[in-house]
């Protein structure tokens, strides 16, 4: 390998790039991994791919650095962009160091597949600017990168966007990314991906319903099993950009970018001298096999890292939709007593224990509980609880005050709000300024004592509103960036007073999912509404950034809280099985056949839970419109589980065949339809043969040739388990 150029190189995928001289490093490829190259091999593909000087256009060819911009005749978005009190910052990066590291840190062998780093340092001294740049290729092939500015010169310097951007080919000519709203999140959106910009911003102080989760690139037409694709996610639970853009003219190889960063408002970054800003991490997956293969590369990731939860997730029961804020002791011990004869294994009291919380217009921001609803403490529920084998926990949502609060009337200054007027409520509720050291000490002394006295397992931790006119008081300065580092601070502080608490984040729902907040909790509550068949689509989606593991799921009661739709108790548990299964619904109204019910789905969720979330995410691109296919395929691929969901009608009297993906061609399986908690497959509904019997099979044929599925009606699906013959 020539010494000016690396080459990392992971799980299939590749990233190379030219350090030749004192530019920052260009981008020969990312995509595809091309094997060990020989110096001669590098040249030549480096000589391939000299781009063309054009008419009319830079005298010079215009590569794609890592770190874009003007100087190096790049006209889309810069990487860099900010001024110095008006006067414009256009660096001319001289790059001082250029380190090529195992993942390990150790110097980056010649033939070297198993991941690597590389380190960037540059600067500007006339711009009084100098960067860092980081690369990660992961083992798995999921490629990380972040950026970090320092003020170098002589007064203030102010950040206005520091984004990370890589190139993609001209094959990528289609776009895919997710929004939504409460209780209906990450919902696709497709479309070309024609010459202009596609840009995502987030201006929530949030991740937001709405966010992209990935902005994926592709070869048209691509699907879960097939084409090329290249995705993008920023690591971060604040405002953020997602971009894709694609100019007229190419840089290098480059026929467009993708990539994108933390959203700075105006002057909420300005750095003094000697200071520095890091951006979040941006993560990059690439698959030549649709988006399953991206999937896997961000699951083998999240898998791997040393947080990432390792005991097994635990059945959940948590109290919202079975009592709201009507709490009795003698009502939640009944609940205990029926969520302990099912099989629940952690019991999470939810929302309405602390002071003057009646509703939903008093009490956040006073932790500590109510005497008058517990006036011995919650110390009767937990003993009960623990009593019957559960582990407790507690919903909290510390970032948040009611003004009908003991702490709003006693530290009004404490809100992230402007000083002179409030911004508009929003569930009855303002935004703590958690940049104060003061209101992070006290937030965190409250739930050291709360998780202390009561030996809590666990956190729900909410955030049910967007950051309007988010200001910190003292300086006036924009506060999203301050404020969701003080977040991560906070968090982390509390888990290293208690390492073995477990923290859910919870958003309204699912309004902050993303990995940022992952690097800090457990598990993330996909969406607020527990109805099936909407679960069954945000699920499908989430998955394509989390493994189900990390993603809660519950069974609520018959009727939908959220859509009023009327569901199958099936479908209900079918749904939860795939992901950190729970229940959120008044058991105790339940009856017996239904208790028999829910115990039979618990006793399946332990016995399939160890493949479940250590598996692959495999999900079918289905001709049929009303229906899904989706499963879970053990890493050796000797096992699987499928769910085969009917959402709606459609004009065919029969759905044919549908083809099993994931197994290995070559095995011989049995594949049985499991009915342990129920099935489908009762009235007037006519199951094809194989239904009743099982069938065997080899992968190949599986995969290929499919199996006959039944004509299920709306709101119902089949569990297939797939098991070596």
């Amino acid at each position: 390998m020539s010494t000016d150029v690396v080459l990392l190189r992971a799980a299939g995928t590749a990233l190379l790039l030219d350090t030749a001289g004192s530019a920052v490093p260009r981008v020969l490829h990312w995509g595809a991994d091309l094997g060990a190259l020989t110096p001669g091999e590098v040249a030549q593909l480096r000589h391939a791919a000299t781009p063309t000087v054009q008419s009319s256009a830079v005298d010079t060819p215009i590569w794609l650095t890592l770190l874009p911009g003007e100087a190096e005749g790049w006209s889309g978005h810069a990487g860099l962009t900010g001024h110095r009190e008006g006067i414009a910052a256009l660096p001319h990066w001289t790059v001082s160091e250029v380190r090529a590291l195992t993942l390990a840190g150790e110097p980056l062998p010649a033939e070297h597949a198993d991941g690597g780093q590389v380190l960037v340092r540059a600067h500007d001294e006339a711009a009084g600017l100098a960067v860092e740049i980081e690369v990660r290729l992961e083992a798995g092939g999921l490629l990380r990168v972040r950026h970090a500015v320092r003020n170098t010169g002589v007064g203030p310097w102010t950040l206005d966007g520091l984004r990370v951007l890589l190139p993609l080919p001209a094959e990528a000519g289609e776009l895919l990314d997710l929004t939504g709203r409460w209780c209906r999140e990450r919902s696709p959106q497709r479309q070309p991906f024609t010459l202009g910009s596609r840009v995502r911003t987030g201006r929530r102080g949030r991740t937001g319903h709405d966010a992209p989760l990935l902005l994926v690139a592709g070869t048209p037409g691509f699907g879960f099993r097939s084409g090329e694709v290249w995705g993008a996610h920023v690591a971060w639970s604040g405002d953020h950009v997602h971009l894709a853009e694609r100019l007229p003219e190419r840089a290098g190889q480059s026929s467009a970018v993708l990539g994108g960063g933390e959203l700075v408002r105006p002057g909420e970054v300005r750095l003094a001298p000697g200071e520095q800003y890091r951006t979040p991490w941006v993560c990059f997956a690439w698959s030549d096999q649709g988006l399953d293969g991206l999937s896997r590369r961000v699951h083998h990731w999240l898998r791997g890292r040393d947080r990432h939860p390792r005991t097994p997730r635990p059945v959940v029961i948590n109290t919202w939709e079975a009592v709201y804020f009507n709490h009795d002791l003698d009502r939640l011990r009944a609940l205990a007593d029926t969520a302990a004869r099912v099989g629940v294994e952690l019991f999470v009291l939810d929302d309405g224990w602390f002071r003057h919380r009646r509703h939903d217009r008093a009490g956040l921001g006073d932790w500590t509980v109510d005497p008058q609803v517990w006036p011995q403490g919650l110390h009767p529920l937990v003993d009960h609880v623990r009593s019957r084998g559960l582990r407790m926990g507690l919903w909290v949502e510390p970032e948040m005050v009611n003004l009908d609060s003991d702490l709003a009337r006693a530290h009004p200054d404490w809100l992230l709000a402007t000083p002179d007027r409030l911004p508009l409520e929003w569930r009855h509720q303002h935004v703590l300024d958690l940049a104060r050291p003061e209101v992070s000490a006290y937030l965190l002394d409250c739930l050291d004592a709360l998780v202390r006295e009561y030996r809590l397992d666990y956190l729900k931790w909410d955030h049910n509103r967007d950051l309007l006119e988010a200001v910190h008081a003292r300086t006036g300065q924009a506060g999203v960036h301050r404020q969701t580092l003080a977040v991560y601070a906070l968090l982390d502080a509390l888990r290293q007073r208690h390492p073995a608490l477990e923290i859910e984040s919870c958003s309204s729902g699912g309004g902050r999912v993303d990995l940022g907040v992952l690097e800090h909790t457990d598990r993330v509550w996909a969406s607020d509404t527990n109805d099936p068949l909407e679960r069954q689509l945000i699920q499908r989606w989430t998955t394509l950034l989390l493994p189900p593991e990390l993603v809660g799921s519950h069974v609520g009661g018959p009727t939908a809280h959220t859509t009023a739709r009327v569901t199958d108790l099936h479908t209900r548990c079918l749904t939860s099985l795939f992901a950190h299964a729970g229940i959120e619904w008044d058991i105790t109204s339940a009856s017996a056949g239904e208790l028999d019910q829910l115990a039979a789905w618990t006793r399946t969720y332990r016995e399939l839970r160890p493949l479940l979330h250590s598996g692959d995410v495999v999900r079918a691109d289905l001709p049929d419109p009303g229906a899904l296919l989706h499963g879970v395929v053990a890493a050796d691929r000797t096992e699987a589980v499928f769910a085969y969901v009917r959402l709606t009608t459609v004009p065919e009297a029969r759905p044919g065949r549908v083809r099993l993906p994931g197994l290995d061609p070559a095995r011989h399986y049995q594949v049985a339809v499991r009915t342990d908690f129920g099935s489908a497959l009762t009235g007037d509904i006519h199951p094809p043969a194989w239904c009743a019997t099982g069938v065997t099979a080899r992968g190949s044929v599986l995969a290929a040739a499919g199996l006959e599925m039944p004509a299920l009606h709306p709101g119902h699906g089949l569990l297939l388990h797939v098991r070596p013959a």
